[in-house]
């Protein structure tokens, strides 16, 4: 596995380290888990943002969408 050197303020080496005892971990093991998700994020947020720009994805109403989920509750 490659390795990547990083340098991080003190305070949040100490708040790695403190989050690494709480879960049992390394350090490292906890900085490549907050990366994995960050990516996970990142990736679902820019498909997210793919969407809302995609002019043949309709935009629904909140409104709209309540009455009819409402509506098929009573029904």
């Amino acid at each position: 596995m490659p390795q990547v050197s990083a340098r991080f303020p003190a305070e949040l080496v100490e708040e790695i380290d403190r989050a690494a005892s709480r879960l049992d971990r390394t350090r490292p093991e906890v900085i490549r888990q907050a990366v994995e998700y960050y990516f996970d994020d990142f990736e679902d947020l820019q498909l997210g943002l793919e969407r809302l720009h995609d002019p043949s994805d309709p935009i629904l109403d909140w409104e709209d969408v309540r009455r009819e989920l409402l509506d098929q509750d009573q029904g």
